[in-house]
């Protein structure tokens, strides 16, 4: 199984990003998709998350109204657009993947130990 993210780098205050992530060797319409971050010196904390149809999506207070989670099942993609950055946005972002292969319940997860896959991170960074 491999989750690569990509789309990191640098950005002004105020500026936008698009973060992507190709699943491959599971069956991606099986896991609900997260994205989750961690800034230097801090603990990883969760961002967003979507269930497998994408139909359904949560998000961090602190993201809410300037990211969005999208996912496209057929090309095995999770996508995080990043609007209105800021400097306190700076931090690596990973990917992560949660089996639910029952379609019928939706459920929001936000605790990473609870990922069962997990990308190797791209760096956002946020200049004022």
């Amino acid at each position: 199984v491999q989750l690569q993210a990509s789309g990191g780098g640098q950005a002004q205050d105020g500026g936008s990003l698009r973060l992507s992530c190709v699943v491959s060797g599971l069956t991606f319409y099986d896991y609900n998709m997260a994205w989750f971050r961690q800034a230097p010196g801090k603990e990883r904390e969760f961002v967003a998350d979507i269930n497998w149809s994408g139909s359904s999506t949560y998000y961090a207070d602190a993201v809410k109204g300037r990211f969005t989670i999208s996912r496209v099942n057929p090309v095995n993609t999770l996508y995080l657009r990043m609007n209105n950055l800021k400097p306190g946005d700076t931090a690596v972002y990973y990917c992560a993947a949660k089996y639910s292969a029952d379609h019928t319940i939706v459920r929001h997860i936000t605790k990473d130990a609870e990922y069962d896959y997990w990308g190797q991170g791209t760096e956002v960074t946020v200049s004022s």
